[in-house]
């Protein structure tokens, strides 16, 4: 997964802050009984993470020193809620303060353990209340508030260097993203995206007005509801090049791993039908990589970080295409032929110098020009 030569150079990991729908167990860094409350997070620790998460995140580091780390809470714990639990429910007015001193805690309680935390989101799906797995709303309104009156200034008086990209949700509802920027424009320094509804092209749109802001897009699932390989891979790479050609810096697939069941998922989940990068047999101690290992591999593989992205023409003729030019001077072109045919594609430059390959049907090419 990490490693740049013999495997696809991933450097980018996004981890859940406490559970998410795919953990053992529903915990947050801070749990309480039933009725009690701890306002000076006494009780604050990341003891959960040291089993296996902390551990295999200082592995891929080691493997890939370019690796960055995100964070994303699912949900506060669950006595800082209207709810009381982690499962639905939202951040109580008098608990912002607190609930931001939370995330300076985790991010200082990883550093100590080697681990930088390069950007946190302050709520996965914003929009989406689950009543199934760990979840929590907040509206742009709520967002903006705990950003600019508690999290941001908490972060400058602590002197921390983490960024805070806003939104973590569809490219559906586009207002949540300019809602943000439009009134808060200094306290956020990116928006990060999923694509669970909408087209990328959402993307554009908020770089087209706040060019200075990072797009990330930082959550999309294969799973069984595009089983077969062709609609699968073919989805994830015309998605991923769009992604890209619409100002994205980065891409991430959810889940890593998961086991032959596609989990481990919290109690009361029910049946998951995501996929992960490598399915992990736990029997027979055995895995294999999935479609979407592959399909990401033709990004990560070849596209380095620090990549800046170039002129590509509009995908045309069932050609999907996006081009890079690497910072040794590489150039990258990723190519995904949609139709049933094969395609001679020409990429030819202002100096007239091209070449010429053949893109099998349904097949996705990346390819290095040397220049």
């Amino acid at each position: 997964l990490f490693d740049k030569k013999s495997g696809i150079g991933l450097n980018i990991l996004r981890n859940p802050m406490g559970s998410s729908d795919y953990s053992r167990t529903i915990y947050s860094y801070d749990d309480q009984e039933e009725g009690e409350e701890d306002i000076e997070l006494l009780n604050f620790s990341i003891q959960h993470d040291l089993k296996s998460i902390i551990p295999l995140t200082k592995m891929a580091q080691k493997i890939n020193k370019e690796l960055v780390v995100f964070a994303s809470p699912w949900s506060a714990p669950g006595w800082m809620k209207t709810s009381g639990k982690m499962v639905t429910g939202k951040l109580r007015d008098e608990f912002y303060k607190v609930y931001a001193e939370y995330f300076v805690m985790f991010i200082n309680a990883y550093h100590q353990k080697g681990i930088e935390i390069y950007a946190i989101t302050p709520q996965n799906e914003p929009l989406f209340e689950p009543t199934n797995y760990p979840g929590m709303k907040m509206l742009a309104t709520e967002q903006i508030r705990f950003v600019s009156h508690y999290l941001k200034p908490l972060f400058i008086s602590n002197n921390i260097k983490t960024k805070i990209f806003g939104y973590d949700h569809n490219w559906d509802r586009v207002d949540f993203p300019f809602e943000l920027l439009d009134k808060a424009s200094n306290d956020f320094d990116g928006i990060a995206w999923h694509w669970y509804g909408g087209k990328p092209i959402s993307q554009a749109r908020i770089n087209k007005y706040y060019p200075e802001k990072e797009v990330h897009f930082t959550e999309g699932s294969g799973g069984s509801w595009i089983p077969e390989f062709d609609p699968a891979f073919g989805n994830l790479m015309r998605t991923g090049i769009e992604i890209f050609r619409s100002y994205s810096q980065s891409l991430v697939l959810w889940n890593i791993a998961l086991d032959e069941n596609n989990g481990p998922t919290v109690p009361g989940f029910g049946e998951s039908t995501c996929r992960g990068l490598v399915k992990v047999d736990t029997t027979s101690k055995t895995y294999e990589r999935t479609i979407d290992f592959y399909g990401l591999a033709h990004f990560s593989k070849f596209i380095q970080k620090g990549a800046t992205r170039i002129y590509s023409s509009d995908t045309t003729k069932g050609i999907s295409n996006v081009m890079f030019l690497n910072p040794n001077g590489d150039l990258v072109v990723v190519l995904y032929n949609d139709r049933p045919i094969d395609i001679l594609v020409i990429a030819k430059n202002q100096d007239q110098q091209s070449f010429e390959l053949v893109v099998k049907a349904k097949t996705a090419v990346s390819s290095i020009i040397k220049m």
